[in-house]
């Protein structure tokens, strides 16, 4: 009984062990509020697959999230989802550009909206091709590294839900490896 105790608290661990998820506080101590420079705030951060955004805001704002088109012109007519209760937490489930923004278009005009590109946390190389942008030219991003500032990320155990294959591998490594320690004893 005791050696099946250490075979799953050891595979528990391994899981563990490959989380690297994060939860952003959008703006943080500020939060979404037409004082924050949102701008500023997202342009030190990476995000991935498996971190979750949270927003918090008072009653004159919402969080609507738009098209590349819609964010751009901040229209408000044609949203994909809103969100309205003043505390609401978006999980960033697949690698792409996502656009938020304020359900006042005023303040949307005044720069409370955000962009966010969500990059994948696999090794895997990139299966499509890069997207054709207006001018001829390829886009060029930088990754920078996570902002180290802990009121803005907070480790968070949601990785293990996305960590994909790399996660599996390192589960059935430490799995296969505890049995090995337990036959072996």
């Amino acid at each position: 009984m005791g050696k099946l105790v250490l075979v799953y608290s050891l595979a528990v661990l391994g899981l563990a062990v490959t989380c690297n998820a994060a939860t952003y506080m959008v703006g943080d101590n500020s939060g979404w509020d037409i004082s924050t420079d949102i701008d500023t705030w997202a342009q030190d951060k990476t995000f991935s697959v498996g971190d979750l955004l949270m927003f918090q805001y008072s009653s004159s704002h919402s969080i609507e999230e738009v098209k590349k088109e819609d964010f751009d012109s901040c229209n408000t007519t044609n949203v994909l989802r809103t969100f309205t209760n003043g505390n609401t937490t978006v999980s960033l489930t697949n690698p792409r550009t996502r656009y938020f923004v304020c359900g006042n278009k005023l303040h949307c005009l005044g720069g409370l909206k955000l962009r966010v590109n969500v990059e994948s946390n696999q090794a895997d190389p990139p299966t499509a091709a890069p997207e054709a942008h207006p001018g001829g030219g390829a886009a060029t991003s930088q990754a920078p590294s996570k902002s180290e500032n802990p009121a803005s990320v907070i480790p968070t155990s949601a990785g293990s839900v996305y960590g994909g294959r790399d996660s599996a591998a390192m589960a059935f490594l430490g799995f296969m490896a505890t049995l090995f320690w337990v036959v072996q004893v």
